[in-house]
């Protein structure tokens, strides 16, 4: 059976959320921002070998969906799943050595960025192409449902993916078999450079999955205690068997669609854009929210030990070894 739900989710059944839990959201937000600003960073000295999906100004989504879960539920992500693994409390170090191409890597170097896991978090895949994580959740969901295990399965993806047909064949499975996942769309608006209104029909996302007889819910994935409130009923009723629910969270990446930069200046985007949204930022939202209950010595010495954890991640993969050219052929079919 399945075991007992974070404090978080156990808050959520009613009780509110009080200034400690609210700063604890605070520090998993900003290591998860730190983390990705130090990839950015350093990502130009060669160190890292693969491309990077970043989901800084998105900290919100992960870390509001995944408080809600307990250790042995499942989550399946994306090519942009640093803020997922993180959240669903995946390891630095691997993490950092995954995407150095080293042999500790959480997969032995052989994904990079795109592939991170952890399944002793729960953390079970991420797979870069568009939509394919939806269905391995899907099945995933099932034989849960199946062995009445009692956990629940979270397929995160982004706005685009519902563009994809699998989407609608999984979203059309779930909910004909009550299956125990959550659908989470984070919608940042832009699949690579084209925005959503060139991509779809001006109608609201929840409507899909409404069509599909899944229960939607909406709302704003940069406010952490609203993310969190909304995921809390989804993974609720994912739990007591009333089937899936279509989440669809509002956000905004603020980096380019692949890579360390910002890009507001090629044309698809523009800078008027970005600053309307930077105002919307996720962390610094709850700061303001948090207010005096967190003391300014109190936030150094949390970005002090913060940051000395991603060195220290950084130092792990720099010294790590390479993989052993003879375990290439592991784990392939031909």
């Amino acid at each position: 059976m399945n075991s007992q739900p974070t404090s978080a989710a156990r808050l959520a059944r009613g009780a509110p959320l009080g200034d400690e839990h609210l700063i604890e959201f605070y520090r998993k937000m900003l290591r998860i921002r730190l983390v990705e600003e130090a990839i950015a960073d350093h990502y130009g000295e060669g160190e890292m070998r693969c491309p990077v999906h970043l989901s800084i100004g998105q900290e919100a989504a992960a870390v509001g969906v995944c408080e809600t879960l307990a250790l042995t539920d499942k989550v399946y992500s994306t090519h942009r799943c640093h803020a997922h693994y993180l959240a669903k409390g995946g390891d630095l170090n691997r993490m950092f050595a995954e995407i150095c191409g080293k042999a500790a890597g959480c997969i032995g170097g052989r994904g990079g960025s795109m592939h991170l896991m952890d399944h002793d978090k729960g953390m079970m895949a991420s797979i870069p192409i568009v939509s394919s994580s939806i269905p391995i959740a899907v099945g995933s969901a099932l034989a849960d449902k199946r062995t009445r295990s009692g956990k629940v399965t979270v397929a995160f993806f982004g706005d685009a993916a519902i563009e994809e047909g699998v989407f609608h064949e999984s979203a059309n499975f779930a909910a004909l078999h009550k299956l125990p996942v959550v659908f989470v769309c984070e919608n940042n608006l832009y699949s690579v450079y084209t925005p959503l209104r060139l991509r779809q029909p001006d109608r609201p996302l929840t409507e899909v999955a409404r069509a599909h007889g899944m229960h939607a819910l909406h709302g704003n994935g940069n406010d952490i205690e609203e993310t969190f409130d909304l995921a809390a009923k989804a993974i609720q009723r994912a739990r007591d068997e009333q089937g899936p629910t279509f989440l669809l969270l509002d956000t905004y990446r603020w980096r380019e669609h692949c890579g360390p930069n910002f890009d507001n200046n090629i044309g698809y985007r523009d800078e008027s854009e970005f600053k309307e949204w930077e105002v919307r930022c996720p962390v610094r939202g709850l700061r303001a929210r948090i207010g005096d209950a967190l003391t300014a010595e109190r936030e150094r010495s949390m970005t002090a030990e913060l940051n000395s954890e991603i060195e220290a991640a950084r130092a792990f993969a720099r010294t790590a070894p390479l993989p052993d050219p003879s375990d290439a052929s592991l784990h392939v079919y031909a």
